[in-house]
């Protein structure tokens, strides 16, 4: 593209995205308006000797407190040589004099300074709707942007370019920029905010359609799925159906809900006992997989890749149901091959998912949990490995167990939580609405990568990079997700943030849509800088803070770092604590207390017993792994499950 014209469709963007940006904050939220440049990585912040005075509100303050007012002087007696006033009854009666009431104290500033531990330099990304093309339809885009030979920051309306030189303001390296770029640049302004896309130019071999995408039921029948539960019947009377007839009912509901709803979406039944039964889509020979095969991952994902699935659910419904209807249960349970099978399977078609039920622990082939007992094991290494290739081809892998089974969720839950799919335990009446839940199309992009910058001297603590520029790997990104971060100043860079008086941050996301379309979304605004003395509590965005500290907490957990889980929970817990004290506790922040209490509980029984997380634990780290705020549509259901759990883990 011309420079001209890449100036002409800047400016007309940059005027309108100006004026759009109020409305899309829920996409890129901050915990505080202000940037708290001293915390410390101890989860201490103290008071600074320099800085200017602010508070976490659009209102700036001169100082910490306003003058008082001075007291009213008692005024003299009237003369009595003087006539006395004439009585007008419309008047009010006289209010004897007195001095004023005193002004009541502001609790959020009571003491010199706020000595809490959590740091709430916290963002939270709205990755469902950032990566949902369909709400920006009225958006202008551009081919590439303009980037920072050092740090790849983006040239945005923060940026100043003088004399065709644009001094980064994340890194402070020096690029040359074209001259026509440099007016694009609107100077810097406290507020100011830009959201552009750019997509490059494809052809039209790079698009797919949006209804290629497939769903893989990958179902344990080994002998333990016989197991029977009593459940009542609508008539009123007794029965007793096992695990295999509870499925297979949820199957046969869930392929008429896909027929309805989503007819020209492929499906697929993978089976696994002691060998492995591709079925496909139930129009061809099954392809069996079984002794020797089992072990060798080369093998399996050729032979899975290889088979085809060329029809729709419109066209393979009767296959598919009768295939579901012949299911018997027998055998062992070769859970790692069939996983790895149906995520060959489903890598054809970027979007798609693979679903696994099961109700035991694998005992062989790959993945074998039952040789994980002994002192060296290759098992967490291969469903390691499987999650990455599974979101390398953009597969979304969601793990079901049975309520009462053992089947080492905390393990298997991973390819779950790496690729972002979800982690169950359901009951025989509960297991077909959940299918249908889970099966449901929502992936909104696939390959997404987020990497957000700060300036120099910023860094993002439990990160690998201790840099001012932090990338994470997402992968697969459905409507309602959100990934949170927090950030620190150094303490030797305190001064300088402060002198700076406010902050750049940067959002790059990069990500291919459903169609395959490749998209740079990027995101530039500023933050003022405060010290944690002039910070007003009570006016915390709390969303964005427990979802970070529920997602931070759980995470450590899972890696096994239960103590700092418990002092980060033990600091989220004072500070609501605190809140409470300033102002009433609205509903979402109970619900948002009553997770810190369920991950305290989980952390106290694993350090007080020393041993790994049981399944219902494990499904309620893994749901906190992937929190959201509740204001969202699709939060109500989690937020009673983990209820439920928590009265589990207190039973406990």
């Amino acid at each position: 593209m011309h420079s001209t014209s890449l100036l002409h469709e800047r400016k007309a963007f940059s005027l309108t995205n100006c004026a759009r940006c109020t409305q899309t904050t829920t996409k890129m939220e901050f915990a505080c308006s202000h940037v708290v440049c001293n915390w410390g990585p101890d989860g201490t912040a103290g008071n600074s000797q320099f800085g200017p005075d602010y508070e976490n509100s659009t209102i700036l303050q001169t100082g910490p407190l306003p003058p008082p007012l001075p007291p009213r002087r008692l005024r003299k007696p009237r003369p009595t040589s003087l006539p006395n006033m004439p009585f007008v009854p419309s008047q009010l009666p006289v209010t004897p004099f007195s001095l004023p009431p005193p002004v009541p104290p502001r609790l959020d500033l009571l003491e010199e300074e706020n000595h809490f531990k959590v740091n709430i330099n916290v963002i939270s990304l709205g990755l469902g709707k950032l990566a949902d093309m369909s709400q920006d339809a009225g958006l202008e885009t551009f081919q590439r942007p303009v980037i920072c030979d050092k740090c790849s920051a983006a040239l945005s309306c923060l940026s100043s370019v003088w004399k065709k030189l644009w001094v980064c303001e994340f890194c402070g390296h020096e690029n040359g920029v074209d001259e026509s770029l440099a007016q694009v640049c609107i100077g810097q302004r406290v507020g100011v905010r830009t959201d552009d896309l750019y997509l490059p130019s494809m052809s039209e071999d790079d698009y797919q359609n949006l209804e290629d995408t497939m769903v893989v039921f990958c179902v344990d029948i080994s002998g333990s799925m016989t197991v029977t539960t009593k459940v009542t019947s609508d008539s009123g009377s007794t029965l007793h159906i096992s695990r295999l007839e509870g499925i297979q009912d949820a199957l046969q509901r869930t392929l008429t809900f896909t027929l309805q709803r989503t007819p020209r979406r492929r499906v697929a039944l993978v089976t696994f006992n002691d060998e492995v039964v591709i079925y496909g889509d139930g129009t061809r020979a099954p392809l069996t997989i079984k002794d020797w095969a089992l072990v060798d991952d080369e093998h399996i994902w050729k032979q899975a890749l290889g088979y085809s699935v060329p029809h729709c659910i419109a066209e393979t419904y009767q296959h598919l149901t009768q295939r579901v209807k012949e299911l018997r249960e027998n055998g062992a349970t070769a859970l790692g091959p069939a996983a790895l099978a149906s995520v060959a399977l489903a890598s054809k078609y970027p979007g798609s998912k693979v679903i696994l039920c099961t109700d035991g622990r694998a005992n062989i082939g790959l993945g074998d949990m039952e040789q994980a007992q002994s002192s060296y094991s290759e098992a967490p290494y291969f469903y390691r490995k499987l999650a990455l290739q599974a979101v390398e081809k953009g597969v979304i892998i969601s793990v079901m167990s049975f309520k009462g089974t053992d089947c080492c969720l905390a393990d298997i839950g991973r390819l779950a939580d790496v690729t972002g799919g979800s982690v169950n335990i359901v009951s025989i009446g509960t297991m077909a609405t959940e299918i249908q839940s889970i099966s449901e199309d929502n992936v909104l992009a696939t390959g997404v990568t987020a990497t957000l910058l700060a300036p120099d001297g910023v860094y993002f603590p439990y990160e690998d990079e201790n840099n001012h520029k932090l990338v994470r790997e997402v992968g697969n990104v459905t409507k309602e997700l959100e990934i949170t971060f927090q950030f620190a100043v150094k303490p030797d860079y305190m001064e300088y943030c402060l002198q700076r008086n406010t902050l750049p941050f940067q959002l790059q996301l990069s990500f291919k849509t459903r169609d395959q379309q490749k998209v740079t979304r990027i995101i530039t605004e500023q933050r003022p800088v405060t010290t944690s003395s002039q910070i007003l509590l009570g006016r915390l965005n709390m969303a964005v803070l427990a979802v970070h500290c529920a997602q931070l907490c759980a995470g450590l957990t899972m890696e096994g770092h239960v103590t700092e889980a418990q002092r980060q929970l033990a600091a989220q817990q004072d500070l609501l604590h605190h809140i409470s004290r300033l102002r009433p506790i609205q509903k979402e922040e109970s619900i948002y207390g009553n997770w810190m209490e369920t991950m305290t509980t989980i952390c106290d029984n694993m350090k007080a017993d020393s041993k790994s997380l049981s399944d219902e634990a494990a499904e309620v780290v893994y749901q906190m792994k992937r929190a959201r705020s509740i204001k969202s549509n699709y939060t109500a259901p989690v937020q009673k499950k983990t209820l439920v759990r928590k009265k589990v883990m207190e039973a406990v």
